[in-house]
């Protein structure tokens, strides 16, 4: 038997880590983990339009945060394809009746993750709120 991550009909961020960091050029490629770690953070303070909110890490990123719950924020590592992950998370909410919004810039991940039946913001929108 599989146990839901997810409770009750919500609305969930799944947060796309590696895009959103990258969508900023102030040094995230010196301190991966760091950078990380910080949005981790950033996302625990911010008010924002869900129920719950999910941090994908992949790579480097992982470093920073460990997975599970903490401040507000699930953060996920993905062991192999970061998209992958993203895609398997939005599945399965959506799958679970969530309303899920994916957090990302990518194309080919959007197209993905929209097929699955999320709706999709790019990074300004989470960093105009953080």
């Amino acid at each position: 038997m599989v146990t839901s991550a997810y409770a009750g009909a919500v609305r969930v961020l799944l947060v796309d880590g590696a895009n959103v960091v990258g969508s900023r050029p102030d040094g995230w490629w010196r301190d991966r983990a760091g950078a990380a770690q910080r949005l981790q953070q950033q996302l625990a303070g911010a008010d924002l339009p869900a129920d719950r909110v999910v941090l994908l890490l992949e790579g480097a990123a992982r470093r920073g945060v460990e997975p599970g719950d903490r401040d507000a924020v699930r953060t996920v590592h993905a062991t192999a394809s970061g998209d992958d992950a993203i895609v398997e998370e939005a599945e399965t909410a959506v799958r679970e009746g969530h309303d899920v919004t994916v957090v990302t810039a990518d194309r080919g991940l959007r197209a993905r993750v929209e097929a699955a039946g999320a709706a999709v913001v790019g990074p300004s929108w989470l960093l105009q709120r953080l």
